[in-house]
């Protein structure tokens, strides 16, 4: 089992009530792991709207996740 610190930003954080957690999991990759948050605290946003990043690098949703990994969700960002 795998260790990745995760952050989540504007609308995620703001649905979980956090903006950042630790969590053990054995997903392989980012889509496999927003699939299992998303369905444990009900984010509501699809993939299609949210861009990821890991390790401060911006990445695809099959990109494969290792012990350790820092992962960011990005959703859209309003202007005004």
């Amino acid at each position: 089992m795998n260790h990745y610190h995760l952050s989540y930003y504007g609308l995620l954080g703001e649905r979980y009530g956090k903006s950042s957690e630790t969590i053990q999991s054995h997903v392989e990759n980012v889509w496999e792991l927003y699939q299992s948050l998303s369905a444990e605290y009900a984010f509501g946003i699809s993939n299609r709207d949210l861009r990821v990043a890991v390790n401060d690098e911006m990445v695809s949703w099959e990109h494969p996740l290792k012990d350790g990994d820092q992962v960011a969700f990005l959703p859209p960002m309003s202007g005004g």
